[in-house]
């Protein structure tokens, strides 16, 4: 480290003798020619000044002080009296020699300030040539003082042919704001950022993310602007191809699922439809959209509907999800999904923002299953029945044979004498009992078999048990089981369709009774119902059959799944669909003794209303 030292002190020196023998010869012989001319001291002192001020260029501020104190000493030396001495005779002398002295080295500083400015200003300038932005200088009077290299590739002017030129003219610059009110900000705030649209000198158009910085004097004033701009023109092409394409795939996307979207500012009332939201209300594009283009085309039903989403818009409700149906002139009608958010801009204007999609094919399409739904569940239910013909003939026997009993008695009253009127009156009581008993149980098989669509009404459980227990009761007897009623009193009542539930309890005590079939033994078949810890009714039918294995109790209800080689796995499947329907659940389970238990609840009546 001491020798490289050293090594780095004997280059400066070898540098710097030469140059202060050679300053030393120049202002020697500068007095040497003041001398001979007989000059003056302070003459030959303003000489003296001007070589040491050239000489200061060259180096630092030792070379400056030596020249000065060299100077000095010759201007002592050879002007100041006594001549040819370095004593100074009269106190005046100091004066003039030390102002020589001191202006020598305070010049001198200066210039040497000055030349190092200029120095990294231009050095500074080269960087500025190197970067891929353009750069440009304006004065106070948006005046081009200084011009890059990078602006002369961008706009195609030479930095002499753009200098003295104004900015604004030149480029023909298009601002995003009036000029004046971006030159207020710009003042404020000391700088400003945007985007700015020039011409080329070709005539061609750029556009530049531009910032502006300001530079101000020590007073504070005005004294240039730097402006550097990045070309984004490409980006702003590719921007813009890219809003055209997503534009373009989002109206495709809306017209392929039939989803439009629109905006309703409340306050100004301004409404924006896109293009096939337009198309879902068959209005013409050319058309402004307006609330009342819409209530014009919702249907009388919806109407009440509709007004009400405008009031809550209007007040604080925020989001809607709704479906209504729109009327058409030519008596069409299609049904409408609507989603809508609200949304608040920079002034706080409520607006909205949505979608509306038409669903009318889906609705339809919903219509069609529902319609196929109940044909299947009737096509179960007739085939329920057909299981229990034997069961239901004997049922209605039993009542026949008694009418014709009493029938025949009755006759026989009638031909003795004399007559027995209260016989007689007790065997037409009967045949009119009996007869309505059978006609109770023929209807109860016509409803079972009646396609017709769906009645939910309040339905008492145990009522409802009871009346099954008829038409069933028979066919327990002829697999020889017997059957048990638990029924709970003062059950709540149930909404739902009377026939459908009636539907799922027959086809599970018939399972049940099925799968008795198979075993020896005890035959024994339970309905119970009860409530649950929810305060939901329970209904339970337990048998004696052998069980459901692990593998097949959790695909029970499955569409298609049968255990049976004659059944067509529809049944149980049904029936969950139908207990879903109504807000309840229905599964199933084995018994710790043997057997297995299909169990569903449904919710109490005023639970379902509100849930409806």
């Amino acid at each position: 480290m001491r020798a490289a030292g050293s090594s780095y002190v004997s280059g400066g020196l070898k540098h710097l003798v030469p140059l202060w023998i050679g300053g030393c010869i120049a202002l020697g012989a500068v007095a040497a020619i003041c001398l001979r001319l007989q000059l003056r001291l302070s003459t030959t002192g303003f000489l003296l000044l001007i070589v040491i001020v050239v000489l200061s260029l060259k180096d630092s501020f030792i070379s400056s002080a030596i020249f000065s104190v060299v100077g000095a000493a010759l201007l002592d030396f050879f002007f100041t009296p006594p001549l040819y001495s370095f004593r100074i005779a009269s106190p005046e002398d100091y004066i003039p020699l030390s102002s020589f002295l001191v202006t020598s080295i305070a010049v001198t500083t200066l210039v040497r300030r000055i030349n190092r400015i200029e120095k990294v200003q231009r050095a500074q300038a080269r960087l500025l040539d190197l970067t891929h932005d353009t750069v440009f200088v304006r004065d106070q009077n948006e005046v081009i003082t200084y011009w890059n290299r990078a602006a002369e590739t961008l706009y195609g002017w030479k930095q002499e042919e753009a200098i003295g030129k104004v900015a604004d003219e030149l480029l023909r610059t298009l601002f995003p704001l009036p000029r004046e009110e971006i030159q207020q900000l710009y003042i404020r705030d000391g700088s400003w950022e945007g985007e700015l649209v020039h011409t080329k000198r070709d005539g061609s158009e750029a556009i530049v993310a531009s910032r502006w910085a300001l530079q101000r004097d020590e007073r504070g004033a005005l004294l240039a602007t730097l402006e550097t701009n990045n070309d984004i023109t490409e980006r702003k092409r590719a921007e813009e191809w890219l809003r055209k394409s997503q534009a373009q795939y989002l109206a495709e996307a809306q017209k392929l699922s039939r989803t439009g979207s629109f905006g309703w500012n409340v306050s100004t009332g301004e409404v924006f439809w896109s293009e096939q939201a337009f198309n879902i209300f068959e209005y013409d594009v050319a058309m402004t959209p307006t609330i009342d283009m819409v209530r014009q085309r919702v249907h009388p039903d919806d109407m009440q509907v509709f007004e009400q989403l405008l009031v809550e818009a209007r007040g604080s409700k925020c989001d809607f999800d709704v479906e209504h149906r729109l009327l058409f002139p030519d008596a069409r009608i299609k049904h409408l999904h609507v989603v809508v958010h609200r949304t608040t801009d920079q002034a706080d204007s409520r607006q909205f923002i949505g979608a509306v999609m038409d669903v009318t094919e889906a609705k339809q399409t919903e219509e069609q299953l529902r319609q196929a739904q109940n044909e299947l569940a009737r096509a179960s239910r007739i085939t329920a029945l057909g299981e229990l013909s034997a069961s239901i003939a004997h049922e209605v026997g039993q009542p026949l044979a008694a009418i014709i009993t009493n029938a025949e008695a009755g006759l026989r009253w009638l031909r003795r004498q004399p007559l027995n009127v209260e016989e007689i009156e007790g065997c037409m009581t009967q045949i009119t009992g009996e007869g309505n008993r059978a006609a109770e149980i023929v209807q109860r098989v016509r409803k079972l078999m009646k396609g017709a669509p769906p009645d939910r009404a309040r339905v008492e459980v145990n009522e409802l048990i009871d009346e099954v227990m008829t038409l069933i009761r028979g066919e327990v007897k002829s697999h020889g089981g017997s059957l048990v009623l638990n029924l709970a009193p003062g059950l709540p009542a149930v909404l739902g369709d009377r026939v459908q539930l009636q539907q799922v309890l027959i086809n599970i005590i018939i399972n049940g009774v099925q799968a008795m079939a198979t075993v020896d033994g005890e035959r024994k078949l339970a309905v119970e119902s009860g409530m649950d810890n929810e305060e939901n009714v329970v209904v339970a039918v337990r048998d004696s059959g052998p069980g459901i294995s692990k593998e097949n109790l959790s695909r029970l209800f499955e569409p298609f799944f049968t255990t049976r080689s004659t059944g067509m796995g529809m049944g149980l499947a049904i029936c969950s669909s139908i207990i879903e329907a109504h807000g309840g659940q229905i599964w199933a389970s084995n018994n710790p003794e043997g057997g297995s238990t299909f169990s569903f609840s449904l919710p109490p009546a005023r639970v379902s209303a509100a849930l409806a």
